[in-house]
């Protein structure tokens, strides 16, 4: 059975997720280790990306080419761009794309020479149905003991958003450098370091993957307030329930996603 792939971008989220994993191995790679086994009954490998574009490149590459991914599920966290797209809420990506590529005048701004696009579309039933399960595990809050988490952060109604989510090797990290995204790219909401790499690699193997990101600050001059606590409390609590919510629930949606569930 081909595994699902799972890809953190923060020891922590990782490290969520582990004591979940039935029947563990592991495998090393590249300097990465990979973790082999089953969650929530479902064949997954699980695995640190690093951080920056081309750290994710080559986990998606070796995901792919070395365990013979079906999907991949990027998790991790990200700077809100969009407006409302506040502290604490949750954004999955539509399309993907690369806010530093930039080989004008040859070619266009934004675009990956010689692929003729900057946006990379994400699977839109796999996004989809990974939302869904986001928003399910939002609104349970109390009752998956997320709230308590929330609290100390004056997180008090998160929600799900889903567009354009943007990627760059560089933390950004000043009000100056979010207005210059937003206006280049008004319809984006939400900016990291990762999820627009693996897309690319994602598009060029035919691999079908989500990225979703907890957004951790407004990419202004306090994105570095309390990052690791709240990478620790937050981002990392999310993962674990939402994923693991998104794979109890993969049987019901195997058929339409085109995905292998174990219960089939």
């Amino acid at each position: 059975m081909r595994p699902l792939a799972i890809v953190s971008a923060m020891h922590e989220e990782l490290h969520a997720l582990l004591p979940l994993l039935d029947a563990p191995s592991q495998r090393t790679l590249a300097a990465r280790r990979f973790h082999i086994g089953t969650l929530a009954g479902q064949p997954v490998v699980l695995v640190l990306s690093g951080i920056g574009k081309v750290a994710a490149a080559t986990t998606a590459a070796l995901l792919i080419h070395e365990f013979d991914a079906q999907a991949i599920v990027f998790t991790g966290v990200a700077g809100g761009l969009g407006p409302g797209v506040k502290v604490g809420d949750v954004v999955v990506a539509t399309q993907a794309l690369q806010h530093d590529m930039d080989a004008s005048p040859i070619f266009p701004r934004f675009e990956v020479p010689l692929t003729g696009r900057s946006r990379f579309d994400v699977d839109e039933v796999l996004s989809g149905h990974l939302a869904t399960s986001a928003e399910d595990c939002l609104h349970r809050a109390d009752e998956l003991m997320v709230r308590a988490h929330l609290e100390p952060f004056g997180i008090a109604a998160p929600r799900v958003h889903r567009g354009l989510v943007v990627s760059g090797d560089r933390f950004v990290s000043t009000a100056a450098e979010s207005r210059a995204l937003v206006q280049a790219l008004p319809d984006a909401l939400a900016v990291e370091m990762e999820g627009a790499a693996l897309a690319q690699v994602c598009a060029d193997f035919g691999c079908p993957f989500a990225v979703m990101r907890t957004i951790s600050d407004r990419a202004d001059d306090d994105a570095h307030a309390d990052f690791s606590r709240f990478i620790a409390e937050v981002a990392s609590v999310y993962t674990r329930v939402v994923v693991l919510h998104w794979l109890q629930q993969l049987p019901a949606y195997t058929g339409a996603m085109g995905i292998q569930s174990s219960d089939r």
